[in-house]
């Protein structure tokens, strides 16, 4: 089984994410394709135009990218 990942960026999904308490993790990008990962996650506490609170501490959406884990079988499914 594969697993990858989806980068949560617009409100909606964020949202979405919120309400299943999808755990999130946060994502540092350092450039050239290396990450630096801030916080392994839980679900969106807060979600406002410029900042996500995750675990209590609040992150700045322009800085950070918030992914979840999307599992995919053999088939791609």
């Amino acid at each position: 089984m594969n697993q990858t990942y989806k980068v949560l960026k617009s409100d909606i999904e964020l949202f979405a994410a919120s309400l299943n308490q999808v755990r999130a993790y946060v994502v540092q990008p350092l450039g050239e394709g290396l990450i630096n990962i801030v916080d392994y996650g839980g679900a969106a506490e807060k979600i406002t135009p410029e900042s996500i609170k995750i675990n209590g501490s609040y992150f700045l959406r322009k800085q950070f990218e918030f992914r979840v884990d999307v599992k995919k079988d053999s088939a791609g499914m």
